[in-house]
């Protein structure tokens, strides 16, 4: 999709701080932190959403990214991951995304 960000950030069009790649997937640091760690963990492929998803081995790789990214960081006291969904859900960007938020501690409830 061309005008997706996470897809031209995915295609190395906009320049991102990745953290992780692989052939499936992708993790970047976030622009707009909200926690002292905060990457996000994408598919290649265009999805928009995790309703559009077809293949649940595509969700366990993206998580398993999530696990290493946070290992990575040195995040063993914890961590959060988090998907939106919709409107809604909180939803800004349109293209399947988790977010990887660590550093410090995470209150509930979330929202």
């Amino acid at each position: 999709m061309q005008s997706c960000i996470f897809c031209l950030i995915a295609e190395k069009k906009v320049d991102s701080r990745i953290i992780y790649e692989d052939d499936i997937s992708l993790a970047f640091m976030d622009i707009n932190p909200v926690a002292p760690f905060h990457a996000l963990v994408i598919p290649r492929e265009h999805i928009r959403s995790l309703d559009e998803v077809r293949d649940f081995n595509l969700v366990s790789h993206l998580l398993y990214v999530c696990k290493l990214v946070a290992q990575k960081q040195g995040l063993e006291k914890g961590y959060r991951v988090v998907t939106n969904i919709g409107d809604d859900g909180g939803q800004t960007v349109f293209h399947l995304h988790f977010h990887v938020l660590g550093g410090r501690p995470m209150n509930w409830p979330p929202g």
